[in-house]
């Protein structure tokens, strides 16, 4: 397991483990950033139809380690950088109250999510996954009007993916993500 102060401290700087080949940790901190701006997030008009007449159940922290170990075990094989020690490190920063989920169910069954860690008023998104349609984009929605009714600053996503350019993410030069970082970390924000 990282130790959760080393995974504490990294994350202050901008900076993030993932796991490599042959199980080694790499630390990252991508130069540009990917980021959401609160402010900015766009929901597509057939997600709000979805959001609004949703069948889904949101619900926080109530399976965070079956949300990590589905982000590892896609079946596109695309979730490689999560192995168990990052699910144990996660897990333990979980049990500290600075890692949350924000999962989608139906019928009783865990469909769709997203984790991250939390500190101050800065969410860093790890990973999401979805077994139903548009589970993961529901979990999304609900992750920012949290965010946004508590008054945080910055969605950090690491990188930005087109799945993710929908929602009005953008790319970042590193020394604007660090002083929005330092910004944001003095917030006190409640999860």
């Amino acid at each position: 397991m990282i130790d959760p102060a080393l995974l504490v401290r990294a994350y202050r700087q901008g900076v993030f483990p993932m796991a490599l080949e042959h199980g080694e940790i790499g630390w990252f901190s991508p130069d540009p950033r990917g980021v959401i701006p609160l402010d900015a997030f766009h929901v597509p008009a057939r997600l709000q139809r979805v959001v609004r007449h949703s069948k889904f159940e949101i619900h926080i922290d109530r399976g965070f380690r079956a949300v990590m170990q589905a982000c590892a075990d896609r079946p596109d094989g695309d979730g490689t950088w999560i192995n168990d020690e990052i699910v144990e490190s996660y897990v333990e920063l979980h049990k500290r109250g600075l890692a949350h989920s924000v999962e989608t169910w139906l019928e009783g069954e865990l469909v769709g999510g997203l984790y991250g860690v939390h500190l101050g008023g800065v969410f860093f998104g790890e990973s999401m996954f979805h077994r139903a349609t548009d589970a993961s984009k529901v979990a999304l929605v609900a992750l920012v009007e949290r965010m946004r009714s508590q008054g945080f600053l910055l969605l950090d996503i690491q990188w930005v993916t087109a799945h993710l350019e929908q929602f009005g993410a953008v790319e970042i030069p590193k020394k604007q993500y660090l002083a929005l970082l330092a910004r944001a970390l003095g917030k006190d924000c409640t999860f």
